[in-house]
């Protein structure tokens, strides 16, 4: 019996690309059945890639955004050098991010080029962006060999994540906060780590808010604690004891069990929308200066929605019109109407979460 391949992956560094990351993890599994495939990524992305059954094991990147680090780097490599695998693949175009698998001495080293690091990789593909215009068709081509004609050879459809929720514990998690069971649950996630030009107007989710409220439904608003003033405000202006906000009070992991109950979901586009979208919840996604021709939700229960005035998508984090009119122009009533019609299409257990 043959050795299994043993693949490196280096992560992403952001919530949304990892989750994105999974269609090459499928992919590589499908290609190579007995494949060993381990992630090199921050300390944060454990809760989502133990939701990952492709991912062997997950190994901390010990280092700070943009740190470079070279020393913990070569320390890092040359214990990993004792796993002896055959592959790296690198997520990330920097440079800094092919000194670990360099310094492990892993043999085929493959990624996309940037930041003149060809020669530090011993694969290196020159990337044409007009013929693998998403994100996760990037990702995925670096599961097929290097003269793959591409996007030709690509899978078709492309893997999709598929995150997995433990019944149970989701059952749990939902109790800890006191979300009412056999409610209809709507999430709300009106946060953006990039900034400010991709955050929907708080008086815009309020209204999203108070509509469902009315019908009947629970809000529950998501975040991080830098989420906090805003998703307060859409609490305060929502006035309901339905409205709950969690903001800064779920870990990530937490936060995935939650989403995983949603009976529909609204979001910026943000990590947490992906996990809505891994997670195949009714998702209405949101975009001001970005573009989902770039990252868009993988799921089919997804409207995205948007604004198609001539200065978007600007791919700014703050608007430089200081206008946010791709935002503000949005209307409430687009997406209480999307959500309506992503309620009236769902087939009752249609796309739902990978549950154990």
């Amino acid at each position: 019996m043959s050795t299994p391949q043993r693949i490196l992956i280096v992560g992403p560094s952001w919530v949304g690309d990892m989750v994105m990351a999974q269609s090459l993890f499928i992919e590589l599994r499908h290609r190579h059945p007995g494949a060993v495939i381990d992630v090199l990524a921050p300390a944060w992305s454990r809760p989502l890639l133990a939701r990952m059954p492709q991912v062997n094991q997950a190994i901390d990147l010990p280092l700070a955004h943009r740190e470079v680090g070279l020393g913990k780097r070569y320390r890092l490599g040359r214990k990993l050098a004792e796993q002896r695998y055959d592959q790296a693949i690198l997520l990330p175009n920097s440079f800094k991010s092919a000194l670990v698998p360099l310094f492990a001495g892993i043999p085929l080293r493959t990624g996309w080029r940037g930041e003149k690091r060809g020669w530090v990789l011993n694969d290196c593909r020159d990337l044409d962006k007009q013929a693998l215009p998403l994100m996760v068709q990037r990702f995925v081509a670096l599961a097929l060999p290097a003269d793959t004609v591409l996007p030709t050879d690509l899978p078709d459809p492309l893997p999709v994540p598929q995150l997995q929720v433990k019944r149970e514990q989701a059952r749990q998690v939902c109790e800890q906060f006191a979300l009412p069971p056999d409610q209809r649950l709507l999430m709300l996630c009106p946060g953006a780590e990039f900034g400010d030009a991709k955050r929907w107007p708080c008086e815009h989710y309020a209204e999203v808010a108070r509509d469902h409220i009315n019908k009947g439904w629970h809000v529950v608003l998501m975040g991080s604690a830098k989420d906090q003033a805003v998703t307060g405000e859409i609490a305060a202006l929502a006035g309901s004891d339905a409205c709950h906000d969690l903001a800064g009070k779920t870990s990530l992991d937490q936060a995935i069990d939650v989403l995983s109950q949603a009976t529909a979901v609204v979001s910026n586009d943000s990590g947490l929308m992906h996990i809505a979208a891994a997670l195949h919840r009714p998702l209405v996604a949101v975009y001001g200066s970005t573009s989902a021709d770039f990252t868009p939700p993988l799921s089919d229960q997804v409207a995205i929605l948007n604004t198609d005035i001539d200065c978007r998508p600007c791919f700014q984090r703050e608007c430089p019109l200081q206008h946010k009119r791709c935002l503000t122009e949005l209307e409430p009533s687009r997406v209480i109407k999307a959500l309506e019609r992503l309620s009236a299409s769902i087939i009752v257990g249609d796309m739902q979460p990978c549950v154990s």
